[in-house]
């Protein structure tokens, strides 16, 4: 059975999403990323945390989060999904910093599936 390896994300939208970043460094010392405007977490730097526009369609809901889980092989979780009747996304990417899948719990939440690129 596949399961689930960790967090890549937690992504969340705010009405002022730089000032919130500043907000968070300032208070609570996130590091915040400028090319993305968000922070990078973790031992091995793969877990993100990022305030999206208000505005944002990218979580694919009207919800304000969407948590990125990380998967090691996106294609079986995503059928695994499938097979248990789980509302899934036809659409998946892949870039240079992995594969992207998506799909909804049963409460309407969209969450985001990453397999990360292999390590070199």
């Amino acid at each position: 059975m596949e399961k689930v390896i960790g967090i890549g994300g937690v992504f969340f939208k705010s009405r002022q999403p730089e000032k919130l970043a500043e907000w968070y460094r300032q208070h609570l010392g996130v590091e915040i990323d400028p090319s993305f405007g968000g922070a990078i977490f973790g031992p091995t730097g793969d877990t993100v945390w990022s305030p999206f526009p208000q505005t944002s369609n990218y979580f694919g809901s009207a919800k304000p989060f969407m948590i990125n889980y990380r998967v090691a092989d996106l294609a079986a979780m995503l059928q695994q999904l499938r097979d248990a009747g789980v509302a899934v996304d036809e659409k998946t990417e892949e870039s240079e910093s992995g594969k992207f899948g998506w799909a909804t719990d049963i409460d309407g939440n969209r969450f985001e599936l990453w397999q990360p690129p292999p390590k070199s």
